[in-house]
């Protein structure tokens, strides 16, 4: 018998209240999440979190190893997945990705690709998994890059203030198609603050909002360009694409992720930014709200348990920890982690052999 655990509860960082919980009788659902049942119709700009916090009372119960993943796929509607250490790691795509994708399509399954890599825009992205063989729809792709934009939209962001990005060319990207003034980017690598006496170093005051994400090209300038705006341009937003502490650009190590971007910025300016990506439930409720999905029957699938487990069960879903990224089997069951997937496998290629029904 497949039973429904409870949730950890957790508690969100800013004014905005905790969403309410329906609850669902036992056969109903399968696996645990957060938000039980109900089917966002909104998404709301508070809905971007600074950091969720996991309430001390919560005992996390510990994941269970899927055996049965025939039930879990005839549980929900919709799988969202993590891109990077679940289908792919650098530009190398993961085992068994393409027959997993094509068994779940092939069963009337919607599928979602969620990423917090800004690198991209979701056309760039759409390129990469064409260039992997993959077929998905650009309409099937979701990037903080998007998620940033989109964000500014929900708030009405006003179209003459400018947004000054510490970020890459997905961000600016998606600003243009968004209709957003910015400057800032990969430009902004190049130069250089040249510290002579009484040097006094100008921003534009009509900055608005500093949007920060990762950045290959980061440097000082950036860094003090941002402070300035965040701190002396009144109502000036901080908003960050995520706060991933490494992410994969090759196959063969972890590197710094953006969160050590959004880290320098915090510490100058001392102030907690809005972060867009997972997460935060920014991302959920908008997808919420544009496939009309109801989040009970959706099962999200990612690698890293502070980022993609918590987006799922900070939305409502099932979720689904792979093994194929950043996250080990020893630090999904160490004392210390308090973040429990309801289930957790090697990589997504496991629906392929773990269809039969376990008895």
């Amino acid at each position: 018998m497949l039973l429904a655990r409870a949730s950890p509860a957790f508690l969100p960082s800013t004014s905005s209240p905790t969403p309410s919980s329906q609850t669902l009788p036992p056969s109903a659902s399968f696996g645990r999440s957060q938000r039980t049942g109900g089917s966002l119709t909104a998404a709301s700009p508070n809905c971007a979190v600074r950091r969720p916090v996991m309430a001390a009372a919560a005992a996390a119960v510990p994941a269970a190893k899927l055996e049965d993943a025939e039930a879990l796929i005839d549980s929900v509607e919709t799988f969202i997945f993590d891109c990077d250490g679940v289908i792919w790691k650098g530009d190398k795509l993961i085992d068994g990705v393409p027959e997993t994708l094509d068994l779940l399509r092939s069963k009337g399954k919607r599928l979602v690709f969620v990423t917090n890599n800004s690198t991209k825009s979701r056309k760039q992205y759409g390129k990469k998994f064409e260039t992997l063989g993959l077929s998905v729809n650009e309409e099937e792709i979701f990037a903080s890059s998007f998620a940033a934009a989109a964000y500014l939209q929900s708030i009405d962001f006003p179209k003459d203030k400018k947004v000054y990005v510490i970020g890459e060319e997905g961000i600016l990207k998606e600003l243009e198609l968004a209709g957003f003034q910015y400057l800032g980017g990969p430009t902004d690598g190049d130069k250089k603050i040249e510290l002579k006496p009484g040097f006094y170093m100008e921003h534009d005051k009509d900055v608005g909002a500093v949007v920060v994400g990762f950045d290959r090209y980061f440097n000082y300038y950036k860094v003090q360009y941002g402070t300035l705006c965040i701190r002396e341009n009144p109502g000036c937003l901080f908003i960050a694409t995520n706060r991933d502490a490494v992410t994969h650009l090759t196959d063969a190590q972890e590197w710094a992720g953006g969160g050590s971007m959004v880290g320098a910025v915090l510490g100058s300016t001392k102030q907690e930014p809005l972060v867009v990506g997972k997460p935060s439930t920014f991302m959920m409720d908008y997808l919420a709200k544009k496939f009309g999905i109801t989040t009970s029957q959706i099962c999200m699938v990612g690698d890293r348990l502070d980022t993609d487990v918590l987006f799922g069960q900070n939305g409502g879903c099932k979720t689904l920890l792979v093994l194929s990224g950043v996250t080990s089997e020893q630090m999904l069951q160490s004392p210390d982690n308090k973040i429990q997937p309801d289930f957790y496998t090697n990589q997504i290629s496991d629906f392929l052999t773990l269809k039969t029904a376990a008895v």
